[in-house]
């Protein structure tokens, strides 16, 4: 029979090594280092970041600039990101903070949300 402590455990560690967090392998982590340092560059052939910096980008989170061979950088539009090559390195920057407040929604859709919730 085998022993056991007297505390009761509900946990059970899986053998292996532990992969520790890289800011390039998780969303929340690649938005702080991007916000902390204003840009992030991502290698050309980084497919996963790119992927991340992607999703990040439709939600509003950063811009993506592709940067070109003659060092010029290209806005990318989130669409354009989704099927870009692993051609150039992108530059991945914190948005502009180009609206004020109350400019933030098209009237339309100021018009909606006001309608929603009088």
């Amino acid at each position: 029979m085998e022993s056991r402590s007297s505390e009761a455990t509900n946990v059970i560690r899986f053998p292996g090594a532990r992969s520790s967090a890289s800011p390039r392998r998780d969303q929340r982590s690649l938005m702080d280092a991007v916000y902390a340092a204003g840009s992030l560059p991502i290698a050309a052939d980084d497919q996963t970041t790119k992927m991340m910096a992607t999703r990040l980008t439709i939600f509003g989170f950063v811009v993506i600039d592709e940067v070109q061979s003659d060092g010029s950088a290209r806005r990318l539009r989130p669409s354009e990101a989704i099927h870009a090559s692993t051609v150039h390195p992108w530059r991945v920057s914190k948005p502009s903070s180009r609206y004020r407040v109350d400019d933030s929604l098209p009237v339309s859709d100021r018009d909606l949300f006001a309608a929603q919730h009088a």
